[in-house]
């Protein structure tokens, strides 16, 4: 069974929403909006209020040499909001 939960997603905008209880983390993209709940809510001790899911599309590459272009992987993002007074450590920051 592949991993639900990637990796977190540490970019300035997801830092922001962190303080807000709002964490973005990189996931499968067979993975549900529950699968992620219950992964998070497993990994990191937490209540899950809300789940919002998007695909990306991959970025077009060019490969070197050539006019020919390839399209990169695609990538799903998932954005969890816990309960009120909840963290999770890998989003602290100082």
């Amino acid at each position: 069974m592949p991993r639900t939960i990637k990796r977190p997603l540490l970019t300035e905008k997801s830092l922001q929403e962190a303080t807000q209880g709002k964490y973005t983390f990189i996931v499968d993209l067979k993975a549900g909006k529950k699968a992620v709940a219950d992964a998070v809510q497993r990994t990191f001790k937490v209540s899950v209020l809300n789940v919002r899911t998007r695909i990306l599309k991959g970025k077009r590459i060019r490969i070197r040499g050539t006019r020919l272009q390839k399209l990169g992987s695609k990538v799903k993002k998932a954005t969890v909001q816990v309960a009120q007074g909840q963290k999770i450590s890998e989003f602290e920051t100082g």
